[in-house]
């Protein structure tokens, strides 16, 4: 894509492509498909992917295409010189937004879970150990894989997330997802549990009942991870969960593609595309 994401093949030892604004996801939906035999991932950011390519990017995930997208969000516009992006805070004061930002702010997990992405998960950039092991999976997932890295940009929005990153902070605001595991975070003082309401809300585990705690399930219903994306309010400056938010399987777009096409060749023969172009009504403009 377009912005300072879009660098990143210059830093890695692959073969990329700079796309236009946006429009990565179409490039990469069609790689994937005429080459199912590549692995084909979208360097994105907050801006280059929930803008101009946010109809893009949905479309992707709902067809369940082979490619991996990381999206980098540093909630703010930087090749651009700092303005305020889709994921800005309410309040943002930018070079564009002079008497702070109106606009109500994305949440990049929720959206990949309301286009039915089949693996969304989010981290940090710093969280060497963390990061690796998400890509290694979203690397081994069949079908689309959805990516958000919290990422500072250290010249227009320093700081944004220090209270994920920064070591004092980040033990105990870090809510880290494990399939299977019951969700306890901040050195096994807190908790996300349900509440009398049925939302899910963090309490102290020594006033929790255990049977209260949520357990993470990667694969259960869709509305548990929804909900599990909205746990921390937009910033985030309070506890926020990062890991798998969700994997399941469905059909691949690519090779429900070549199967049909195989289907059609079976039935109706290789076609000639030159054939084709000249059947019909045709005209010689000299």
């Amino acid at each position: 894509g377009i912005g300072c994401s879009g660098r990143f093949t210059y830093y890695v030892n692959t073969y990329g492509v700079h796309g236009i604004h946006g429009r990565a996801p179409t490039m990469a939906t069609g790689i994937a498909t005429a080459r199912p035999d590549l692995s084909v991932w979208v360097v994105t950011g907050d801006g280059d992917a929930l803008s101009i390519g946010g109809n893009h990017l949905i479309h992707a995930l709902r067809r369940n295409v082979n490619i991996k997208i990381l999206m980098f969000n540093n909630q703010i516009y930087g090749l651009t010189k700092g303005q305020y992006s889709p994921t800005s805070e309410e309040g943002k004061v930018t070079k564009s937004t002079p008497f702070g930002s109106v606009d109500h702010p994305f949440n990049p997990i929720a959206l990949a879970l309301g286009a039915e992405a089949t693996f969304v998960a989010r981290s940090i950039d710093n969280d060497r150990q963390h990061l690796t092991e998400v890509l290694r999976r979203a690397a081994a997932h069949r079908g689309s894989a959805f990516i958000e890295i919290y990422q500072n940009c250290n010249v227009f929005n320093d700081g944004a997330f220090d209270m994920l990153r920064e070591k004092e902070h980040g033990i105990h605001n870090q809510i880290r997802l494990r399939h299977g595991e019951p969700i306890i975070f901040d050195e096994g003082r807190r908790c996300v549990s349900v509440g009398e309401n049925g939302r899910l809300v963090i309490t102290e585990v020594a006033n929790t009942l255990r049977d209260r705690i949520v357990v993470h399930d990667e694969r259960g219903r869709p509305s548990l991870a929804f909900a599990l994306a909205h746990t921390a309010g937009h910033g985030p400056t309070e506890p926020t969960c990062i890991g798998v938010f969700r994997e399941v399987e469905r059909p691949v777009y690519g090779e429900a593609i070549q199967a049909q096409i195989k289907l059609a060749t079976e039935r109706l023969g290789p076609g000639d595309l030159g054939k084709l172009l000249r059947s019909g009504d045709t005209w010689t403009v000299s």
